[in-house]
């Protein structure tokens, strides 16, 4: 006898259904985000009906939380850490109390009562750590200023609700220590984590390191160990996931760990939008529509418009703060917890959880879109925030002048690295230029002139010593490759010529397939680092050149 449902039927019709939307979303170059929530809702009980219990579903998709933050917590420098804590909190606290004041006002207006105006604001001031930190991923920049500056607003956030969702319970009556439970809890956890990492991360580490597979099992073990136990405690399953990657981020063996879980993560992520997409219930929306399409406007619009100016008034510039408050433009997961609780203590109802869900999922589908174009956005609102908000950056990473050099180098990975050390080797002085501060940091500590800045940001230019530098060489690693409309290095050549710079510059792609788009811009030479290596190999081999320099005028 057939069983239709069972829980490996399911999840086989879960993996076609997201990959097959998934390459239509590709397809119509829509963010693979947006169709695996699609996926969710065409599975959901409403639609097709393929999942009949999402328990499997969801223990996947926050198993892949828990990885994703596992692998941030990897790349995050806690003297970084030490600079933007304190500042993140202070902003943070005022984003979530400005917000939730005019997110309550909002509601009102839509005719809510009052105390369901004030659970609605509350619960659309947090923003999804797991969205923004996979839309950050996506188009490498967790590790730029904005990337980093946003993460710390999360964290913020995420220990700003610990302390609702304590209160709430407490109102509920099932947890009066809940709390003190969850600040004592995560101290306990805290100094764990700090003793493990002290004392026998790098020492067990290295004994499992012979075996990959091993160093793998071991990594996805520790993060949903180290999340279960924040979860238990209350603090979510996502700051335990974050700790255990923090835990390893200073043993020599977390680029592997990094390159090896990502594909881990991508799998198991897609559960967790499918899941978010299935637990819509069209049954409790009756006439919830112009109430959710203007909940969604405040979140999509009016919290990045509330973040802007704290984070200007915090000392950032206006591009670092534009990027970074556009990235809250969703609410989060916390906000659905929120609800739920406030409906089990009698201070919400089960239409007002179902309508910030709603609220969740186009707020959500929508800013997978604001991040993933936010380049473009800001250049097209940059003239309009020129007027309104200065650009007196105090916060731009260390911030002393740079000094001048014959060359300015962008990109301080290991491309740029051993352009910068032959180019040091005849004679010319190097300028790099990196939008993270880690890598800033890196070259400073090798007492090698280095400077904070995004080549992206079509004013950065007006700050470098221009007039004395005789190439500028574009090194940056692009996550994803391929050139695009709004890809930095473009941005980069287009800021430099459009202030006056007549010296030379030179652009490093990955593929031939790139060159066209370049052809359009005043470019003097292209670097195709594997190409020009294999051609290097093959003069030392034969004795004789093989290719001439890519030059054009």
């Amino acid at each position: 006898m057939i069983t239709a449902h069972t829980v490996f039927n399911e999840t086989a019709a879960l993996l076609v259904l997201g990959a097959a939307l998934g390459f239509v979303g590709q397809w119509l170059r829509q963010p693979l985000i947006v169709a695996f929530i699609v996926a969710g809702i065409v599975a959901g009980p409403d639609v097709l009906g393929v999942v009949s219990s999402a328990v499997h579903v969801q223990v996947l998709g926050e198993l892949g939380v828990a990885v994703l933050l596992f692998l941030v917590g990897l790349k995050l420098d806690p003297g970084l850490l030490r600079t933007l804590g304190p500042v993140a909190l202070v902003t943070g606290s005022a984003q979530v109390l400005l917000t939730a004041l005019a997110g309550a006002g909002v509601a009102l207006a839509l005719g809510m009562p009052v105390r369901t105006a004030a659970i609605i604001g509350l619960a659309l001031t947090f923003s999804s750590t797991i969205i923004v930190i996979k839309l950050l991923w996506d188009k490498g920049e967790v590790d730029s200023l904005h990337g980093r500056l946003a993460l710390g607003l999360l964290i913020a956030q995420d220990l700003l609700v610990v302390v609702l969702m304590g209160l709430l319970a407490g109102l509920r009556g099932e947890s009066q220590g809940g709390l003190w439970q969850a600040l004592v809890g995560g101290l306990v956890l805290l100094a764990t984590v700090l003793l493990f990492t002290r004392y026998l991360a790098q020492g067990l580490l290295a004994r499992m390191a012979r075996s990959p597979e091993l160093l793998v099992t071991f990594a996805v073990a520790w993060a949903a160990l180290l999340a279960g136990l924040a979860d238990a405690l209350g603090l979510g399953k996502e700051l335990g996931g974050l700790l255990a990657g923090v835990s390893l981020a200073s043993t020599p063996f977390r680029e592997a760990l990094a390159s090896r879980l990502a594909s881990v993560r991508d799998f198991l992520l897609l559960f967790f939008f499918v899941s978010l997409g299935a637990s819509l219930d069209f049954g409790a929306l009756q006439g919830s529509l112009w109430p959710a399409i203007g909940l969604s406007a405040f979140v999509l619009i009016g919290k990045p418009l509330i973040v802007l100016p704290i984070l200007g008034l915090a000392g950032y510039g206006r591009r670092t703060a534009f990027m970074a408050s556009l990235t809250l433009a969703q609410i989060s997961e916390f906000s659905l917890i929120l609800l739920a609780l406030a409906t089990q203590a009698g201070l919400a109802d089960p239409a007002t959880q179902a309508l910030v869900t709603l609220v969740g999922l186009v707020s959500i589908g929508a800013s997978t879109y604001l991040v993933t174009y936010s380049g473009a956005i800001y250049a097209f609102v940059e003239p309009l925030l020129a007027r309104v908000m200065g650009d007196q950056a105090r916060r731009h990473a260390p911030s002393e002048a740079p000094p001048p050099a014959d060359v300015i180098l962008f990109g301080l990975g290991r491309y740029g690295t051993a352009i910068a050390e032959g180019l040091r080797s005849r004679g010319l002085s190097v300028l790099g230029v990196d939008f993270d501060p880690e890598m800033v940091a890196r070259w400073r500590a090798r007492g090698l002139p280095a400077y904070y800045g995004d080549a992206a940001d079509p004013d950065f230019g007006k700050s470098l010593p221009l007039g004395g530098a005789q190439w500028v060489v574009c090194a940056i690693p692009v996550h994803g490759g391929s050139l695009t409309h709004d890809d930095p290095r473009l941005a980069l050549v287009d800021a430099l010529r459009n202030s006056g710079y007549r010296q030379q510059i030179a652009v490093a792609i990955q593929a031939q397939e790139d060159l066209p788009a370049l052809r359009g811009r005043d470019i003097d030479l292209v670097l195709l680092p594997m190409a020009d290596a294999a051609a290097e190999a093959v003069d030392l081999i034969t004795g004789a050149p093989l290719v001439a320099p890519r030059r054009w005028s």
